[in-house]
């Protein structure tokens, strides 16, 4: 498989804290990675620093064989990377329909179709939204997206058993069906992930384990 996107030797520092220490990080085109992690691991840090919204301390950010890592995370989204933060990844003040026009443009059907549960809020003010139906809203841009690199943070996080399942499925089609690098920060390792899913162990910012998802289960 080819590398999409990389973090070479990245270094992320909050004052005098450092969150990545060092860190290289390959992830191909055309499949699933999983961060996985506990809480101060470095998982949501490592996304970050691939979309390019905290600055690397040292180290560099390498995306199809170019340097990108003084590119602005507006830039980077423009070139066909979408981040999917755990928290704050919705336009509270907005109605839901004003959220997804915004995030998908044209293709607000194809999110509804992955969505449906949507439908009957499009007027209300995604902030009156439930926890899981934030998640919706919010993972409605990735799944309608023809993005090159997919970075979401806890995909799941609120929503039920069946749509959590349905959200796997969709992103892993990103990857299968669409060539996307789809990266999840996850705690602990999703079921129904597709075979040859690749995961990657972070403890304090370093990397504890490589390899296939299999091979921890």
């Amino acid at each position: 498989m080819s590398v999409e996107i990389a973090l070479r030797a990245a270094r992320v520092r909050y004052g005098p804290l450092e969150a990545l220490h060092g860190l290289d990080l390959p992830v191909p085109a055309g499949a699933v990675t999983v961060l996985l992690g506990r809480n101060g691991s470095g998982r949501t840090t490592a996304l970050r620093a691939l979309a390019g919204t905290v600055r690397l301390a040292s180290g560099r950010v390498v995306w199809h064989g170019a340097d990108v890592t003084r590119l602005h995370a507006h830039d980077r989204a423009r070139r066909g990377l979408c981040f999917v933060p755990d928290l704050r990844a919705v336009y509270a003040t907005l109605t839901v329909a004003e959220n997804l026009d915004l995030a998908t443009g044209d293709r607000r059907a194809e999110a509804l179709e992955a969505y449906p549960e949507l439908a009957p809020f499009l007027a209300r003010p995604a902030g009156t939204l439930s926890g899981g139906e934030r998640r919706m809203l919010a993972l409605s841009r990735a799944v309608a997206s023809p993005a090159r690199v997919v970075l979401v943070d806890e995909p799941a996080l609120g929503m039920s058993p069946e749509v959590s399942s349905r959200t796997y499925r969709l992103l892993a089609a990103l990857a299968e069906e669409g060539g996307a690098a789809v990266v999840l920060a996850e705690q602990r390792l999703p079921p129904g992930l597709p075979p040859g899913t690749l995961a990657h162990e972070l403890r304090r910012g370093s990397l504890a384990f490589s390899g296939e998802a299999a091979e921890l289960r």
